[in-house]
Order: C-alpha cells, then sequence, then structure tokens
C-alpha cells in the first residue's frame, strides 16, 4: 500500500483514494512535478543550442548568467497545457488546483468547462499542439478514488519514462499557483473536430438507418450522451440509461463487466435490442451485451472488431495484444498475414508501437482498444460506434457473430477473478509458479511458463492461467482463457486455491 504521502504512478496515472492520499495538497504536488518536467524537456534542446554556440564548459553551464538565458528561453517558448476531468467526486476542483499549479509554473492552461470523455482531452492536447496534458479521472476504479493522467504531445498516455521523471521530481520544487486565465473556445474547436474526425471513421448513416434498438450506458460515467449523439436522425432507435452524473456510479464500480452492467442487460431484453454498448468512467473503455443479455468480454469483441477491419475494410497493419488477451488474435492475425506483437499488461505499450510502427489494432483484456488512423489512444466512443457497424457489416446479431467466429478460429472462452492478497505475498507466489510451476492445474498438463507481466501457465490446447500481482494494492488478478466455459471456470478455482494458500503462508 502507498503512504499518504508517496506519489506512485501506475499502469495509466497516479490513483488514490481522496481525502487520504488523493488531496488537494497532493494534487499541488504532482501538478508541480509534472510542470518540472515540462519545463525540462524544453529547457533540454535550448541547452544544447547554447553549448554548441560556445557555453560548454561544465562550469559555464551552471553559472547565473547561464541560468538566466535558459530561464527566459523557456519563459518565451510555447507552452500549451491541456487539463479535463471526469464526474467523479470533485474532480472539476482538483483539475482547477492541477490548473492553477501549471499557470503558476507559467504555462498557458486551457481546461474544460464540463466533465469529458478522456479520448476527447487526448484529441484535444494533439489538436491545439500542446506540450501535454493532465485528466483528473480514476477511470474504471471505485467511486472513492480518483486520479492524475498525464498525456502526451501525441494524443495518448504518457510513456513509463515520462512517468518515472514526474515520480522522482516530486517535492523538488514547492507548488507554485496562479490564478487561471483559459479561453474555452479553443476547446470548443477541439471538439468540434473530434466529433468530424469520429463521423469521418464510421458509415455513420448505415448505423442510424439500421432498423434495431440499441442501449447505450456510459455507467455515470464522461461519457454521457456522446454515443448516442453520433446515431440519432435515423431508422435506428438509441437509449441511454445511466447517462447524468453520479460520483457513486450507482454502486458500482465504473467498469464495463459483468459484474457491473446489471443495467444494461435488463434494459437490452426489456427493448429487445440488438445490443448493449458501455463505457467506463471516463470513457476510454467498451463493454458489450448481446441481444440475450449476455456480457460480452474483451476476447469476444476485439476479435470481431478485428475481423471487421481486416475482412470488411480490408485494413492492414499490424496486431498488438497484451499479456492478458486473447489466443483468437493470434490465430485471426496469422489467417490475414498480419504481423502479431504482445506486449506487458498496460496500454502505454500499445501507443508506443502505435507511434513507431503500423499498428492496426491494439488492445488490452480491460477493454482499452486502440485503432489506425486514430489517436494512440484508447477511445470507448470511437469503439463502441466501431463495433456496431462490425455487427452491421456482418449483418448479424452478436451471439451468431461469436458462433462464426469460434467456428472458424476455435472455441476460446475468459474469465478473470481478483483476490485480496497482500503485495509481498502474491509478489513472492508469482515468482514461486515461474522457478517451481505445477506440473499440471484442473487436470491441464503446463507445457510452457511466460513472464512477460506475471507469470502465465500455458496447456496445450493454447488455453492459459495467469497470475499478475499489482504492485500498488494487495490485489491478484487471475486471469485464464480455455476452449471450454467449465475449462475456464476449473482453471480460475485452481488460481484461486492456489492464491488463498499463498496468503495463508
Amino acid at each position: 500500500m502507498t503512504t499518504a504521502d508517496e506519489i506512485k504512478f501506475g499502469t495509466d496515472g497516479w490513483r488514490a483514494l481522496i481525502a487520504r492520499e488523493f488531496t488537494f495538497a497532493n494534487v499541488e504536488r504532482v501538478s508541480q512535478a509534472y510542470a518540472d518536467y515540462l519545463k525540462s524537456t524544453i529547457a533540454e534542446p535550448l541547452t544544447k543550442q547554447l553549448v554548441n554556440v560556445g557555453q560548454s564548459s561544465k562550469e559555464e553551464r551552471q553559472n547565473d548568467l547561464f541560468a538566466g538565458v535558459i530561464n527566459k528561453a523557456v519563459a518565451s517558448a510555447p507552452t500549451l497545457v491541456v487539463v479535463g476531468y471526469d464526474r467523479r467526486f470533485l474532480s472539476e476542483r482538483f483539475a482547477e488546483r492541477a490548473a492553477e499549479v501549471l499557470a503558476g509554473n507559467g504555462f498557458r492552461v486551457v481546461i474544460f468547462t464540463e466533465a469529458q470523455p478522456t479520448p476527447l482531452i487526448s484529441w484535444a492536447v494533439k489538436d491545439l499542439q500542446a506540450n501535454g496534458g493532465v485528466v483528473i479521472t480514476a477511470s474504471h476504479n471505485p467511486p472513492d478514488f480518483n486520479g492524475f493522467k498525464i498525456k502526451a504531445p501525441w494524443g495518448g498516455s504518457a510513456a513509463p519514462d515520462t512517468t518515472a521523471a514526474v515520480e522522482r521530481l516530486v517535492d523538488a520544487n514547492p507548488p507554485k499557483r496562479a490564478p487561471l486565465s483559459s479561453d474555452a473556445s479553443q476547446l470548443d474547436k477541439s471538439i468540434e473536430s473530434y466529433r468530424k474526425q469520429v463521423a469521418a471513421y464510421l458509415d455513420l448513416e448505415r448505423l442510424r438507418n439500421l432498423k434495431a434498438t440499441v442501449v447505450i450506458d456510459p455507467m455515470h460515467g464522461s461519457g454521457g450522451h456522446w454515443v448516442e449523439s453520433f446515431l440519432t436522425g435515423g431508422k435506428l432507435k438509441v437509449e441511454t440509461i445511466r447517462g447524468h452524473r453520479d460520483p457513486l456510479f450507482g454502486g458500482v464500480n465504473p467498469e464495463p463487466i459483468d459484474s457491473n452492467l446489471g443495467a444494461l442487460k435488463q434494459r437490452v431484453l426489456e427493448t429487445q435490442a440488438l445490443v448493449g454498448l458501455a463505457t467506463d468512467g471516463d470513457a476510454d473503455r467498451v463493454g458489450a451485451v448481446t441481444e440475450h443479455g449476455e456480457t460480452m468480454t474483451m476476447h469476444d469483441v476485439v476479435p470481431l472488431v478485428l475481423l471487421h477491419l481486416a475482412r470488411n475494410r480490408r485494413m492492414q497493419g499490424g496486431v498488438v495484444r497484451t499479456f492478458s488477451q486473447s489466443v483468437l488474435l493470434k490465430r485471426i492475425a496469422a489467417a490475414h498475414n498480419l504481423k502479431l506483437y504482445e506486449t506487458a499488461i498496460g496500454f502505454k505499450y500499445i501507443a508506443d508501437l502505435m507511434l513507431n510502427d503500423d499498428i492496426l489494432i491494439g488492445a488490452e483484456e480491460s477493454g482499452g482498444i486502440g485503432v489506425k488512423n486514430h489517436i494512440p489512444e484508447r477511445d470507448g466512443i470511437l469503439n463502441s460506434l466501431l463495433f456496431l457497424e462490425a455487427i452491421a457489416a456482418a449483418g448479424q446479431t452478436p451471439s451468431e457473430m461469436l458462433q462464426a467466429l469460434h467456428r472458424e478460429f476455435g472455441e476460446f472462452h475468459f474469465g478473470r477473478r481478483d483476490q485480496k492478497v497482500e503485495v509481498n505475498a502474491g509478489q513472492d507466489l508469482v515468482a514461486r509458479l515461474v522457478s517451481a510451476p505445477p506440473k499440471q492445474v484442473a487436470g491441464e498438463k503446463v507445457i510452457q511458463v511466460q513472464t512477460t507481466d506475471g507469470t502465465k501457465l500455458l496447456f496445450a490446447d493454447e488455453s492459459w492461467l495467469l497470475f499478475r500481482q499489482s504492485g500498488t494494492e494487495p490485489m491478484l488478478r487471475i486471469y485464464a482463457e480455455a476452449t471450454s466455459v467449465a475449462t475456464m471456470n476449473a482453471l480460475l478455482d485452481e488460481g484461486v486455491r492456489i492464491s488463498t494458500r499463498a496468503s495463508r503462508a
């Protein structure tokens, strides 16, 4: 567990309990560290330039004259930071405080006037050619959490070396604050350009004229009525549930997984909808429910989106799956001669590949999907619509599409269990499973052990069981994918028993 004054970035940002670790004072500290980081990135090329024109010795670089030139150069450099926030408790106030610290450090700040989806905020960073961005959000975490995400100039999650540098700079300087004078009109233009980008990416006319009903569930998060706004005006009947702000998210965590989608499943059945589409608390992740009111995992949705892009749109590029994503992605990529990449868990690793390679799609198990010809960012708004486009192109219901997928590429089913295990005990278990793996689990022979991110036990039919311990909270995540629901549940049950024994040891 982190202490009340420790700021540690996880897979995507710093997240902590409101009023315990996530306080206005700590938001000021991390905002100052981010400001110091941004100033260092501006100063570095200017320093090199000055060194090249004669200020070359170490002593000269450290003297007051040199420092004064650098400070003046930094002050005159174009410096803009975008700040946005979600619908969590006090998010707008925390965002204002972060913006005040950035302004106190000489940055021009533009801050959204209401909660917006994280992908829109990321788009604005790139659209306005900003130095970076901040989003106050804890994404899919429980309601008593909030968080601080850093957005890079290209419109995606900050790279690990960036967040590590910001961590090191915490308390290097006391926070400076200044009043805000934000020009929101610039953000209005970015909102409009984001709408145009999404509209141009999809065949909205086809979607709007589907003779069907679609239910949208933003789970009280900042997705609001965004998905619905793209689908109105035709024959398609669209209904948004849980679209208003509720900082308690209706009593569930705003993560679009089966246990939290009861309201969506019920409404899909009541309206006889074609599909239910959900986004998480800050709308960068997507979830789906079939016409039968059954939740689809990302091991269902992502392969279907990939097939749509590769077959219907005839798009090319690499396929990125994180360590907990489906075997089906590997099989589909091979069938279409698409290069496959595998990364550790966390969209920042996918984003890095999207920036440097020709990537068609990158996806993680938790619902984050990035696609070609968009920003290197998860976008629950775009991907909800893209999945609906895949359904329209197939001319089938979601359950029919899944049956066809399994007939062609094999039947695989995914599940996950989260167990409360202390960090040290969980890390010890993950390490022991590498040095002394079991010979079999739930009757399945272990044929290989992989350690890209956690410990994954592989079986002969490509089924697998993964143990992954959080480094910042007492949570051991156990994942499994198998060729039948029964085998998948048996693997998870045995994984839970293994973790229980470890936690008692």
